[in-house]
């Protein structure tokens, strides 16, 4: 049985190998067991915080299999995604050179700096165990953050966001990067990755280029780059379009990967959840349901398993002894529930349209 639940403390040898084994690895989880364990201790008080607005707090979640003992996937919610430091990203946008003299317009395509995906609360630090992929383990896990926002909305932004590792290529290259940071930092992007990871950002702004980039004096393989994610995570991308985020017009300051965008109120998990009361009966005695993610109201031992999404005829969630206790719920207490399923998988609902 799986269940996610706040990251503790002991769980940090499972975080490190996590960290380890991401595909490509990760610059907002590190594999340097100090900044985990940092992780970890900040998590820890996030939880613990009264909250009022979102600002620095970070909750670390981990995917335990209760079989095995230990935590098998992590991922994050950054409350305010540039709240200690600025969030960078380059934003996509059209310039116009045109001369009547010569006749000749053309639209030029252009990255420019930008921190406005600062003021988000970001999805981030998501990795899992590559047993459990192609599973159902992969939305819980990627969308119990929804259910745990859904129950505490003063502690999030109205806007989320999540960012996408970028296109490498079969050297585990970046050609974005060899095309626009490795002139300014003479570095490779597998060691830039790494050092922002474990170091402070605030290098980007002082030594990235402040004027906007000409795509087309980019080469041809970075221009293709731009704005497309690893193969590795292009279910995620399909699945939380789905949800009902939309592509923005930012993208990675360092790979170009895609950065996605969401009303929290429109998507999908926030639209359909529903707080029903539970009722416990045995599992051999639960009708046959579409499965759903079920969530407790704790803050600090907050829970959300995958179980049957049957209610009775007065709207009891009933839940199988298993479940409860895994929950910590007994009878007539009550739970968040959500489809698991995703009616839109099919579907790419393009850009944003208040950035075009």
């Amino acid at each position: 049985m799986l269940v996610v639940r706040p990251a503790r403390p002991a769980d940090l040898p499972a975080l490190e190998r996590l960290a380890g084994s991401a595909t490509p690895r990760l610059t907002n989880l590190p594999a340097h067991r100090d900044r985990l364990e940092e992780r970890l201790a900040r998590s820890q008080r996030a939880f613990e915080a009264e909250v009022e607005f979102p600002g620095d707090e970070h909750y670390t979640f981990v995917l335990e299999d209760l079989e095995r003992g230990e935590a098998v996937g992590t991922a994050t919610i950054r409350a305010q995604a540039g709240a200690r430091e600025a969030y960078y990203t380059y934003r996509q946008e059209t310039l116009i050179h045109a001369s009547q003299q010569l006749d000749v317009r053309r639209e030029v395509q252009t990255l420019s700096l930008s921190h406005e995906v600062s003021e988000a609360s970001l999805l981030c630090a998501y990795s899992l165990d590559a047993h459990y992929r192609g599973t159902s383990a992969e939305s819980l896990l990627r969308r119990a953050r929804l259910m745990f926002i859904a129950q505490y909305p003063e502690r999030f932004a109205e806007i989320l966001a999540m960012a996408f590792p970028g296109y490498l290529d079969d050297e585990q290259q970046s050609p974005f990067w060899n095309s626009v940071g490795r002139h300014f930092f003479i570095r490779d992007f597998q060691d830039i990755n790494y050092i922002a990871g474990v170091r402070s950002k605030s290098f980007i702004a002082e030594v990235m280029p402040q004027f906007p980039l000409y795509q087309a004096l980019l080469t041809p393989q970075a221009r293709a780059a731009v704005g497309r994610e690893h193969p590795e995570h292009e279910p995620a991308m399909s699945e939380m379009l789905a949800e009902g985020f939309l592509r923005s017009r930012h993208v990675d300051i360092f790979d170009a990967g895609p950065v996605i965008k969401g009303e929290r109120e429109r998507l999908e998990s926030f639209r359909h959840a529903a707080w029903h009361p539970v009722r416990i009966r045995p599992a051999r005695s639960l009708p046959d349901a579409e499965p759903a993610m079920v969530a407790n109201q704790r803050l600090g031992d907050f829970r959300c398993v995958v179980a049957r999404y049957a209610l009775s005829p007065t709207g009891q969630l009933m839940l199988s002894p298993e479940h409860a206790e895994l929950l910590g719920v007994e009878e007539g207490r009550a739970v968040l529930a959500a489809p698991l399923a995703l009616a839109g998988a099919e579907h790419d609902p393009g850009y944003d349209e208040g950035e075009l």
